[in-house]
């Protein structure tokens, strides 16, 4: 298959690699770093050699679909290398409780304007994410199982479901007694 004619197989090549640790997804930026050019991703995905799912990101279907795209799609689409996957859709990650999010929640810095068409599915928050904050889950950049919970406390995740995902995230080590302690506190004091 000849993704482009002119096109350099070593920028293709370049760009499979990314897209292999990415669920088969690579911004424009990223193609370009690799040495494809925009009008090169354009004419493939005109040509039908690959998908462009939204905006500004591209998907190789050489690369095996997984079941966790859609969570990377979510964090690709921000373009913003600091987003993670957070909120309810990171305590579905680490299944934490019956918690299934109807939108992706992901979270960017401080500050930083999302302006785009196509973010329908995805509920975006804004905060200052410490690197120990943040860890990778299945190859995206998601919080930590402590941060998903500290964050389900403000954003109004219901009680129950918070109670859950403390209670599971104990019991499979994700947190420490000292936390899980200090989270049921303040639940406790949330309710009364």
């Amino acid at each position: 298959m000849t993704l482009c004619y002119g096109c350099d197989m070593a920028g293709w090549d370049a760009l499979w690699e990314v897209a292999a640790d990415q669920h088969g997804y690579v911004t424009v930026e990223q193609a370009e770093e690799a040495g494809v050019r925009y009008d090169a991703l354009k004419q493939a995905a005109w040509r039908g050699h690959i998908e462009r799912p939204a905006r500004g990101i591209y998907r190789l279907p050489t690369v095996p679909a997984t079941g966790h795209d859609l969570e990377a799609l979510a964090v690709l689409w921000t373009r913003d290398p600091a987003a993670a996957l957070s909120h309810d859709s990171a305590l579905a990650a680490y299944e934490l409780g019956d918690i299934n999010p109807s939108k992706y929640h992901v979270t960017v810095p401080l500050g930083r304007r999302i302006r785009r068409a196509g973010g329908e599915g995805y509920v975006i928050h804004h905060q200052h994410l410490r690197p120990e904050q943040v860890t990778w889950w299945e190859g995206i950049r998601t919080v930590t199982p402590l941060t998903a919970i500290e964050q389900g406390l403000t954003s109004g995740v219901p009680t129950y479901l918070l109670r859950q995902a403390i209670t599971t995230a104990y019991k499979k080590a994700m947190i420490r007694d000292a936390d899980r302690r200090r989270l049921n506190a303040h639940l406790t004091r949330k309710v009364s």
